[in-house]
């Protein structure tokens, strides 16, 4: 914490404070946070970069028996065994926390006392007989190489054409939704190939594994994308993608989507406490619907050494490295952590995602505040003005949620009524004359 050393009078402050909605003049502390876990459908990946280099960790979702577990992803380079890596679940979880949004409370001290201001501020190969080969062959399909990495089967394949890759995936157990041979399709035109993956059931015994860990490959390609078109075709509705990049320069954001900034540092019903969850999502459901879900939303760009307020720690240099941070030395300072958040689906993203990186650092985080009333007599003439301005202030907060998430403002108003926060605190001479 930063201390600014600065005694500000009662007067003073007061102007600060409600003149200026972004001036802080009471450390806040973090007290909830809107991770993946509030996104049903939501898929993970870390995706680290610098210069033509990437690592990228893909967490799933999937739910059921493993032997129906199976991935085809588009890479954009052939794929050594030393390339492919199985991570723990754990280390995608802590970054999830460490960026997600979050909501902070402040107290109001007693307006008619001076106060100090602070700011916070190699394994066995999996084995593809000849026979395999040679049907794949007839198929204009190439088994480029095929590994068995930790409890997982990966095969890499490149393909003449869409309708031969989707007869031998067919034939070899892969089920393929309609509509995915036309998008297979544009991937081989550009000559992409596929790391197609699927549980082995055998090792994922003698691992002692019950659950699905994450996957990671690292390759070496000036393409710096994401493809999530192969995805599209078998949802039943939009999808979520919570995306974590790791970089060196600054902040990351798409080229063929706009990239907008998540509203940030409003302050909220205190109500909102016990909800954040439901606010959280009600309010990016209403961002996407004003975006027409054609837009990639930021939810948090820092340094990856410190943060304020923390939802969780920084990552240590140790877990960074195991997300493939392959330039970290003995610190975490020269890393940047973006944290990009979509809803898509195949009408309204058609493309896959294309980035850049920026040379931007500053600073932002989905934050949301909780402003708890001085509940003293407060016995001064700032104090009155100070109740005066709190009934603005609560009337504001209600206007301003109703605004973020397309609540009802009457119900809002119910809720805040039911809990006391409409009212201001009542003043000593106010109950002196009701005693009379």
């Amino acid at each position: 914490m930063k201390r600014l050393l600065i005694v500000w009078g009662a007067a003073l402050l007061l102007a600060l404070t409600f003149l200026h909605p972004g001036v802080r003049a009471f450390c806040g502390f973090y007290v909830a946070k809107a991770d993946a876990r509030l996104f049903n459908r939501a898929s993970q990946v870390v995706l680290v970069r610098s210069d033509d280099k990437t690592v990228l960790t893909m967490a799933n979702d999937f739910k059921g028996d493993p032997k129906e577990f199976a991935v085809v992803i588009p890479v954009p380079t052939f794929l050594e065994r030393d390339q492919i890596h199985v991570t723990e679940m754990k280390y995608v979880e802590h970054l999830d926390a460490f960026t997600a949004p979050r909501l902070v409370e402040y107290f109001d001290e007693d307006p008619c006392r001076p106060v100090v201001a602070y700011e916070m501020a190699l394994p066995a190969t999996a084995s593809v007989d000849s026979a395999q080969r040679q049907r794949a062959n007839s198929l204009g399909v190439t088994i480029e190489a095929s590994y068995t990495v930790g409890e997982y089967d990966i095969v890499i394949l490149s393909a003449k054409e869409s309708s031969g890759l989707t007869t031998w995936l067919t034939e070899n157990g892969y089920k393929l939704p309609p509509g995915a041979t036309q998008v297979l399709g544009s991937y081989i035109k550009q000559n992409l190939r596929f790391f197609v993956a699927r549980v082995n059931l055998e090792e994922q015994s003698k691992l002692g594994f019950s659950y699905l860990r994450p996957l990671q490959i690292a390759y070496e390609s000036p393409k710096f994308m994401l493809p999530i078109r192969l995805g599209t075709v078998n949802a039943d509705g939009p999808q979520d993608l919570l995306l974590y990049a790791l970089t060196r320069k600054g902040r990351i954001e798409t080229t063929n989507y706009r990239t907008v900034k998540l509203p940030t540092g409003m302050d909220l019903p205190l109500f909102v406490k016990s909800e954040f969850g439901d606010f959280y999502k009600a309010m990016f459901d209403e961002q996407v619907r004003r975006e027409n879900m054609k837009s990639v939303f930021l939810e948090y760009a820092w340094d990856m050494g410190w943060c304020d307020p923390c939802a969780a720690d920084p990552l240590s240099p140790e877990e960074l490295r195991e997300l493939g941070v392959f330039w970290l030395q003995d610190n975490a300072q020269d890393v940047f952590v973006t944290r990009l958040h979509v809803r898509y689906d195949g009408e309204h993203f058609p493309e896959d995602l294309v980035f850049q990186e920026t040379s931007d650092r500053e600073n932002f985080q989905g934050r949301y505040v909780l402003r708890h009333p001085y509940k003293g007599e407060a016995r001064c003439e700032a104090g009155e003005r100070y109740r005066s301005a709190l009934r603005v202030r609560q009337d504001r907060e209600a206007q301003t949620l109703a605004s973020l998430t397309g609540w009802d403002i009457a119900e809002i108003r119910g809720k805040m009524d039911l809990q006391g926060e409409d009212k201001a605190p009542e003043s000593w001479w106010q109950r002196l004359w009701k005693k009379k």
